[in-house]
């Protein structure tokens, strides 16, 4: 056994375990809270009411242009409390750690997750680490779990006529993960779009009386996210291709490989249903205020629940859910 490998003995609980928290998780995620060491985090929150959420992260390749799993987790937790209209503020972070594991890669992760946590201004603040034998697991796994104040937001019905925003480019995640997961050799700048969105809440927080729903587009991509909000709504959903923003590296690769980037998972994207009203003013405060480039996609319509795209020519074609599975172990 390598002497810079995580061992069986590092989830044992004894001096080995200390040493791998002490010397890695402490050392990077360090703040006061998480360095009491208690069994449970002690937290004092502002709010009564706090949105609370949970996720798993077994992306393969661990690293990948533009993130690592580290940074794809602390993202991953902080944007689906976005999506509820709430203040990231806290999480807990659980490894599960394959027998050889090289330590500098786990140094490199939990690196990684502290720089994301201090742009997002949020604290891991309790966690656990667990080591499978050899060949049980693959690499690593991440659980992390955030808590978040709500602010002054609730979802709304939707009606006929209201506006979808996309914050930024499309599919780009997902790409990067096929091109690196296949060695893919491509020209062009493709990586992952892998960031959390808490730098867009100074924005939303502005239109919370207008907007109606919002939705981070992780696995099953803007596709499928739209069909469920199509379904919800019981509204049609009216896209036009020339608006959705798939930069042209993104739209070959994946036509090569014969996938819709349209169901690939972004990582760093939100879609918002607003009112027509407001639309304008969102979109113009995303991209001057928040350093975003956003997109009106489309609009809802009649009450036939399908999302459908219109093309640069007038042709219509349905973007149906996701039947199958396009890349496994995206997030």
């Amino acid at each position: 056994m390598e002497a810079n490998a995580i061992q069986l003995i590092h989830g044992e609980g004894g001096k080995h375990t200390q040493e791998l928290i002490r010397d890695v998780f402490y050392k990077n995620l360090n703040n006061d809270i998480l360095l009491e060491n208690d069994d449970s985090a002690l937290i004092n929150l502002p709010s009564e009411k706090i949105a609370f959420t949970t996720d798993s992260f077994v992306v393969n390749p661990i690293f990948f242009r533009g993130g690592d799993i580290g940074k794809l987790a602390v993202s991953g937790t902080i944007n689906d409390l976005i999506a509820c209209g709430a203040e990231p503020l806290y999480l807990s972070s659980a490894f599960i750690i394959e027998e050889g594991f090289n330590k500098e890669d786990l140094i490199k992760i939990v690196d990684s997750m502290r720089k994301t946590c201090s742009v997002a201004k949020v604290s891991v603040v309790t966690g656990d680490t667990k080591v499978v034998p050899r060949g049980k697991g693959d690499k690593i796994f991440i659980n992390t779990t955030g808590i978040g104040i709500l602010d002054d937001y609730a979802p709304k019905d939707i009606v006929h006529g209201d506006k979808i925003i996309i914050t930024g480019t499309v599919g780009e995640h997902g790409t990067a993960i096929a091109v690196d997961r296949y060695n893919l050799n491509v020209i062009g700048d493709i990586k992952s779009d892998c960031q959390p969105l808490n730098h867009i809440l100074k924005c939303l927080k502005n239109y919370y009386t207008h907007i109606k729903f919002m939705r981070d587009p992780t696995r099953g991509g803007v596709g499928e996210v739209l069909n469920e909000i199509s379904q919800k709504s019981g509204l049609g959903i009216h896209l036009f291709e020339k608006d959705i923003p798939i930069r042209k590296e993104v739209e070959a690769i994946n036509s090569m490989l014969g996938i819709n980037p349209l169901y690939l998972a972004c990582e760093g994207r939100m879609i918002i249903v607003v009112d027509e009203e407001a639309s304008l003013d969102l979109l113009e405060d995303l991209r001057d205020k928040c350093n975003c480039q956003p997109s009106i996609i489309g609009e809802f319509t009649g009450k036939n629940s399908f999302v459908y795209i219109e093309n640069y020519f007038g042709g219509q074609r349905v973007l149906g859910e996701l039947d199958g599975q396009i890349l496994p172990r995206i997030c």
